[in-house]
């Protein structure tokens, strides 16, 4: 188990925090604040405890990717596109600094800069917070220039004495402000968020209670096929849903109509389908489909009686007895992982599988399962049913959350200390 804020003295100490304000912005308005939310207690336990000073870091956005993005789009709409504004609006943290002081109810200095802000951290009055400027302005945040990172990581290692990471959504990254700068700290821990992560996801993957179940769902089995067999070692079953299911049926030999599939990958889902087997792990793939015609939200829909898809529908959503086999699997779960949705349910027409799912996993928490709910589309669906806190534990980190169900080494959770 990893250190955290509560395990060392942090009296009189200069302390570097990595938290994840990776917020959604418009016109550099803070639009969601469920990731600053998410930090506070860790924030809140610092400031409590009297330090020296405390200085947060955190990226927003992609500047050099958001602006190639947006300038493109302008582009192409014939726009004139300002780069600056749309830079202030959208990747500063300016804005998110003074929004957290409110939060707060204290004062937030604004540094301005990521690196040359030695002087600044100084002269902080006792206690003092500060907000630096986004990470990924500096090059050195996510080089591929080892010297060039550890120059950055080495710079900000000099505004504190002790470093805290409390930001899981960036854990899988190996970058300067997350990973790198723990080789130049003495001391260097996690906060509550990144405890809790930790855990709730390393039973799932090392030892979860049993039987296990995973709901794995979600557009492409290429980007979870290290997930699907890493789970495989513990889950008594896989539900299989949402687009990749249909490669696993095309796999069986069934007609999938229009429905998205990977062709490249359907030797995959056979080794996958035939590796579950030799395991004795039970593989669950839509028995009837709620199909359309064309992919979109006013796209009527049709109900499939069938394994099998006619030429002409697309399935969009799970059917009734499908739901009716998520229950019957479910039922005896004492451990759930879910990680993807099982239809296109942000078209309310196709949302009755994953919204059915969604209710099924808060009821076997309230009969004692322990449910970990992962990645973002997921994440994107209990909130939608207002279900969140029905579940044991919805990760912040969609990728590392993915990353760590696959059995991977976290980066910035490596580089922290253990008990």
């Amino acid at each position: 188990m990893i250190q955290t804020v509560k395990d060392i003295d942090l009296e009189g100490k200069r302390i570097i925090m990595r938290v994840d304000f990776n917020v959604p912005m418009k016109d550099g308005v803070v639009q969601d604040d469920t990731r600053i939310q998410k930090a506070l207690p860790t924030i809140k336990y610092i400031v409590e405890h009297n330090p020296r000073s405390l200085v947060l870091m955190s990226h927003l956005g992609d500047p050099a990717k958001d602006v190639k993005k947006a300038k493109a789009k302008a582009e192409d709409a014939g726009k004139p596109f300002d780069e600056e504004a749309f830079i202030n609006g959208k990747n500063r943290m300016k804005p998110v600094a003074e929004y957290l002081a409110k939060l707060l109810n204290k004062e937030v200095i604004f540094a301005g800069a990521v690196l040359g802000c030695k002087d600044k951290v100084d002269a902080l009055p006792a206690g003092g917070v500060m907000m630096l400027e986004n990470t990924r302005f500096e090059k050195g945040e996510k080089s591929k220039d080892a010297a060039e990172m550890d120059a950055m990581a080495k710079e900000l290692s000099t505004y504190g004495d002790v470093y805290v990471n409390d930001a899981f959504g960036t854990a899988h990254r190996a970058h300067a402000s997350t990973a790198a700068i723990a080789k130049y700290m003495d001391v260097k821990v996690g906060g509550f968020l990144m405890e809790k992560e930790v855990k709730y996801l390393d039973p799932m993957v090392s030892n979860p209670p049993k039987p296990q179940v995973a709901i794995i769902g979600g557009a492409k089995v290429s980007s979870k096929i290290a997930v699907l067999e890493s789970l495989l070692k513990n889950a008594s079953a896989l539900i299989i849903g949402g687009g990749m299911a249909y490669t696993f049926l095309k796999a069986q030999g069934h007609t999938i109509g229009k429905s998205l599939v990977e062709d490249d990958y359907i030797e995959t889902a056979k080794k996958l389908l035939s590796s579950a087997a030799a395991k004795n792990v039970k593989i669950v793939l839509p028995v009837d489909h709620i199909g359309a015609e064309e992919f979109g939200p006013n796209a009527p829909a049709v109900a499939v009686d069938s394994l099998d898809i006619p030429a002409n529908l697309m399935a969009m959503d799970v059917g009734p007895k499908t739901i009716k086999l998520y229950k019957e699997v479910l039922s005896n779960a004492k451990s759930i992982v879910w990680n993807g949705p099982v239809g296109v349910f942000e078209f309310d027409a196709f949302a009755k599988g994953t919204e059915a799912v969604a209710h099924m996993v808060a009821d076997a928490t309230t009969n004692g399962a322990i449910s970990v709910v992962g990645g973002g589309d997921s994440v994107a669906a209990v909130n939608k049913f207002n279900l969140a806190d029905k579940m044991s534990h919805v990760s912040t980190g969609g990728g590392a959350s993915l990353e760590y169900l696959e059995g991977k080494t976290l980066p910035g959770i490596a580089a922290l200390q253990t008990k």
